[in-house]
């Protein structure tokens, strides 16, 4: 039976998360429209990991299979033309009859944004704190988690996995301008754990818990002022991204860097902006501050600045023995 390869971006604003749902958008059920309205005879149509209402993807792997071949490229073409603007294949590939989107993933990439200030343009893309954050606190709560732990209460209806341990493989925090970004990659991941992973750390970011809370939820502990739970801690889904499924084979991934950049805000009134005329900078009118700003204007929004030390799976803690993961990528 023909199966194809589909790498697929979404802005997920609009739609109730990736799974098909008979009373609300979803992101598989527009691609299988599309796909049907395009020609293609569908026999099945999976994604790598199912993505929550409102959040986003930058390349979601999905299988597609076919009663009849198609030619790729045009086809592609075809299924874009009736998608909305905000869904669209990025390639659809030749691949093995045997391929699973899900299965055949060895990890997960997704990277969250959280934005230190108001932005105009980056609201739908990005979580704003509207707190003090320090983003060494953070890294630091960050390398708590990676390695093999037991995520319960991380996760919605723990009782409902067939197994709560998860090895954590990276779990890196850097800064973007206004942006702390916060990347995790694991196997898989359970529903919502993202979510309440940032949710947690921000709030020791701003130091309303300690990393020694961290651990507590790792052993099955409430810290303090967690109350039944920390589902009222979970980040919304605006600012995640998942951003890369990765298969056997295939490059690693790139430095950490912002999907949609904010910059920091500008001086205070009272600032001077310097324009460096003819290369010199005027001196300052007495009784008002001055800021050079030359550096900013020149440095890209985009690049990014890790911060602490990046989490690895060696040299960890270990939680207890694990029962086959459950690869079905529920995390966000």
């Amino acid at each position: 039976m023909p199966t194809y390869r589909l790498n697929v971006e979404y802005e997920g604003t609009r739609f109730r998360g990736w799974q098909e749902q008979q009373n609300a958008r979803s992101i598989a059920g527009e691609l299988r429209r599309a796909i049907t309205e395009s020609g293609g005879d569908i026999t099945e149509l999976g994604g790598a990991g199912r993505t929550d209402a409102g959040v986003h993807a930058l390349a979601q792997t999905a299988h597609l299979r076919l009663r009849k071949p198609v030619d790729a490229e045009p086809f592609r073409r075809a299924v874009n033309g009736a998608l909305p603007a905000d869904i669209h294949v990025l390639s659809v590939l030749p691949a093995a009859d045997a391929f699973h989107a899900r299965h055949d993933a060895l990890s997960r990439v997704y990277l969250y944004q959280v934005s230190r200030r108001r932005a105009a343009h980056a609201k739908p893309h990005v979580w704003w704190v509207k707190r003090e954050i320090d983003p060494a606190r953070m890294a630091e709560g960050a390398a708590r988690l990676v390695g093999r732990h037991d995520f319960a209460l991380f996760c919605e209806r723990a009782a409902e996995q067939t197994s709560t341990l998860v090895v954590l493989g990276k779990a890196e925090v850097a800064e973007a301008g206004a942006l702390i970004l916060v990347r995790l990659t694991a196997s898989h991941f359970l529903w919502k754990m993202v979510r309440r992973i940032v949710g947690v750390l921000v709030r020791v970011a701003a130091g309303e818990c300690s990393s020694d809370d961290i651990d507590l939820l790792l052993a099955g502990r409430l810290p303090p002022g967690a109350g039944e739970g920390i589902a009222q801690w979970t980040a919304p889904g605006a600012g995640l991204f998942l951003e890369r499924v990765i298969y056997p084979g295939e490059p690693a991934m790139p430095a950490i860097a912002a999907v949609t950049p904010v910059p920091p805000e500008l001086p205070p009134p009272g600032a001077r902006w310097f324009t460096g005329a003819g290369g010199r900078k005027p001196e300052p009118e007495r009784g008002v501050s001055t800021v050079d700003l030359s550096a900013s204007r020149t440095a890209p929004a985009s690049s990014s600045r890790r911060v602490g030390v990046k989490g690895s799976a060696s040299g960890t803690r270990s939680g207890g023995r694990a029962s086959r993961p459950d690869r079905r990528g529920r995390g966000r």
